[in-house]
């Protein structure tokens, strides 16, 4: 069983197939936490939970002389603010007498097949014999506050998520401070956390940071997830990496503001908490009233990142992703901004689409300028009537002249922002997010939509539904291109202003939700100036995400390997552009920008018309082999065999998850004279089985013959007619990448069994 409750004493037990998580009610009634980590049984263990006198640490009143006894070090399920704790905290409430203290007591239990779902909120999903869940019931006695915490268990998956349902069962209005999704307490251990931070077209960075004594943060207070930090991290020991050691994962179904703290206290016991940002955030809780925190999805693994890293994959896939674009596989594209910004002509159009047909792209994604007064970004926002006069004619003339060229047709659109130049902004200037008697903080010259307000909901989902039933959309690419600040709403009373950062994601969600069910033909995929809103909550709407602006493929090594550690290649959006970079002016090869952006959704972002007929070949030829191998890239067990910061190159590999084959990319760095040779040990395929190895010679096109002969003829063993190696070769002494025959050389490798 998943979960194994003794309600006698207090006992609940969950299990997956190779982890344990333990809590338990004591004889006070405080739900403390026991153990998370590898598998066990269900016995007690909270004989590890050491009782001693703590100075300045307080005493509850009803625990009489007992001294020992203390919530100050007491490891527990969901902490509250006032009440001795002086830790942070995960709940913090105003009650109606203006105190804040809450004292939270074991009630009740309850244990039922499925996984359970949140009202408004995304949620990992499941079906009902795949998951069980567990909702414990805790009470404030004074003020009536009913804590449910819920536990869903995905056991095949590794996976435990955590929420929180919070219920005024008082007379009294609260107010909620702070209402965090998770807390986690650790009883003992050094450990260091990964954190992802970034800025715009540089996102998730690694860094790893000691856990020491103090508060350790990181978050974002603007109004999305946001590019500079994301909304996951892991908890490890020092010793982890991508093989061994233990770490925790936890990543945040939420694309607004969030907070993740560790702290470290007095007695070496570390405290993990997750959920909104408590800084724009103050909840009115009205008598009978319930508010529902997202979601947090955990996952613990004890041999290192990449098993922790292919469980979220897994879920993500299977369980965050919907509709029939979650599996399905979806078309490769060439969207036309970079090689046309706003300059563009209906015509123009046309002749790209045509020539991309040609060489097998199969959708035409017209990106920003198509509507309104959008020649530059100074105007036009808002107004989502297409500029006939631009395209040279209707919107759905031009995308029936691109459908006939044997191509999908795709849309831009920003629906979230508004130009203060454009009609809809003219007549609804109140529908902007600003401070009243305060001028606007702009950003790329817009302001902010109130997605808080339904009526401007319901005026999105109006306008995009009605081009969406004129025209042959089958893709939409959903931008936001800056921050929120100035966060006030004209629709909220001044009492309820702390609720708008909140209400602007819940009427996001409203809106995606409305769409993707009433359009499910369409493939909509996420971005915010491409990563600042790459989190596992908007993949509930969107199966993929513009991974960053930056375009160039050096660069989106480190960019791409960052977003794996929580992340599914399936998830990521990734595109061959033109050079020099329009980010980075850098020169990479052809072949090199091709096999990067195949460990992601796979597309173009240049002007087709304009490569030489050479590349235009190397297109047909990427194409062909993305599709041939699709299933693996996609949906394969994915490892990190060399990381960006390696001198040499950048190497990952994705495993058929049987071990019948495996795809190793290997991106050189740069080229070096007499370069030591690069050797990775291969993952994920059956030890005693042999196997070969088929080099794709995509990179050597451009060289000359008697190049590509001495080459061959030096390869290492196993790339020759006739060479085998067994799993368990390539897996302990390893696969020699062959050498960099020019700058930023790429080489992809497919290993069959034989």
């Amino acid at each position: 069983m998943a979960i194994i409750a003794d309600g006698k004493n207090g006992l609940f037990t969950l299990h997956t197939k190779n982890t344990t998580y333990q809590m338990k009610a004591d004889a006070f009634g405080t739900l403390l936490h026991v153990y998370y980590g590898e598998r066990t049984d269900h016995t007690d263990k909270s004989y590890i939970i050491c009782g001693r006198n703590r100075g300045f640490s307080g005493n509850p009143y009803g625990m009489g002389k007992r001294k020992e006894y203390s919530l100050d070090v007491l490891p527990q399920e969901y902490s509250c603010y006032g009440t001795g704790d002086y830790r942070i905290s995960a709940l913090k409430v105003q009650n109606g007498d203006g105190s804040q203290a809450v004292q939270l007591r074991f009630q009740d239990y309850r244990i039922r097949k499925g996984k359970y779902a949140i009202p408004g909120l995304p949620a990992v999903y499941a079906l009902e014999e795949e998951a069980d869940t567990l909702e414990v019931i805790l009470e404030d006695a004074a003020s009536k506050v009913e804590i449910h915490l819920l536990y869903g268990v995905l056991e095949e998956n590794d996976i435990i998520t955590r929420a929180v349902k919070i219920i005024n069962r008082g007379d009294d209005g609260i107010l909620l401070q702070k209402a965090a999704s998770m807390n986690l307490d650790f009883l003992d251990g050094d450990y260091e956390w990964l954190t992802f931070y970034g800025r715009h077209v540089m996102e998730r960075n690694i860094q790893r940071d000691e856990l020491t004594h103090g508060i350790h943060a990181v978050g974002s207070v603007r109004g999305t997830s946001s590019h500079h930090y994301n909304p996951f991290a892991i908890v490890c020991e020092k010793n982890a990496d991508e093989e061994k050691g233990s770490c925790y994962g936890f990543s945040f179904l939420y694309s607004g503001e969030f907070q993740m703290e560790a702290e470290k206290d007095q007695v070496d016991q570390t405290r993990v908490i997750c959920g909104i940002h408590p800084d724009n955030f103050a909840w009115n809780l009205r008598p009978g009233e319930a508010f529902d925190t997202p979601e947090v999805m955990m996952t613990y693994s004890g041999a290192g990142f990449g098993t922790l890293s292919r469980n979220l994959h897994r879920t993500i896939r299977k369980n965050i992703c919907r509709g029939e674009w979650k599996e399905k596989r979806r078309p490769v594209l060439i969207n036309n901004w970079e090689a046309t910004y706003f300059q563009f002509s209906g015509e123009q159009l046309v002749q790209m689409a045509r020539k991309a047909a040609g060489l097998g792209i199969e959708l035409f994604v017209l990106d920003d300028g198509w509507f309104g007064k959008r020649d530059d970004d100074n105007s036009g926002l808002g107004d989502w009537y297409p500029n006939e006069k631009k395209l040279g004619c209707t919107l759905k003339e031009l995308a029936d002249r691109i459908v006939e060229c044997g191509m999908q047709f795709g849309l831009w659109f920003e629906p979230e922002a508004v130009s203060e130049d454009s009609d809809l902004y003219r007549a609804h200037p109140d529908w902007a997010v600003a401070v009243p008697g305060r001028q606007p903080d702009l950003s790329r010259n817009q302001l902010v939509l109130d997605f808080s307000r339904a009526d401007v909901q319901d005026y999105i989902i109006g306008r995009m539904s009605t081009i969406f039933e004129e025209t042959p959309v089958t893709y939409v690419k959903w931008d936001f291109n800056r921050s929120i600040c100035d966060k006030y709403s004209m629709a909220l009373e001044a009492q309820s202003q702390g609720e708008f950062a909140h209400r602007y994601v819940l009427g996001l969600y409203r809106v995606l939700e409305t769409l993707t069910e009433k359009f499910p033909r369409i493939l909509f995929e996420g971005c915010s100036g491409g990563g600042g809103r790459f989190d596992a909550g908007m993949l509930y709407y969107t199966p993929q995400i513009w991974c960053s602006d930056n375009s160039d493929a050096i660069a989106r090594l480190s960019i791409q390997y960052g977003t794996s550690f929580g992340y599914p290649i399936s998830a990521m959006g990734a595109h061959v552009s033109a050079v020099p970079n329009h980010q980075t002016a850098r020169i990479v090869p052809f072949a090199t920008r091709g096999s990067v952006a195949m460990a992601g959704t796979f597309g173009y972002e240049l002007d087709i018309t304009k490569i030489p007929e050479a590349e235009g070949e190397e297109v047909k030829r990427q194409i062909h082999w993305f599709k041939a191998h699709y299933d693996l890239i996609q949906s394969g067990e994915y490892y990190r065999l060399r990381a960006p910061s390696d001198r040499q190159c950048t190497v990952w590999e994705t495993a058929d998850p049987k071990g019948k084959e495996a795809l190793v990319t290997a991106v050189y760095h740069h080229v070096e004279g007499n370069a030591a040779p690069v050797t990775v040990k291969v993952q994920g395929l059956c030890q005693e089985v042999y196997y070969r190895m088929c080099l794709n010679m995509e990179g050597m096109t451009q060289l000359p013959e008697e190049m590509r002969e001495k080459f061959l003829q030096c390869l290492p063993y196993g790339y020759h007619e006739g060479e085998t190696v067994t799993g368990a070769a390539l897996r302990q002494c390893g696969l020699v990448i062959p050498e960099a025959l020019e700058e930023f050389q790429a080489w992809q490798i497919h290993i069959v069994e034989v």
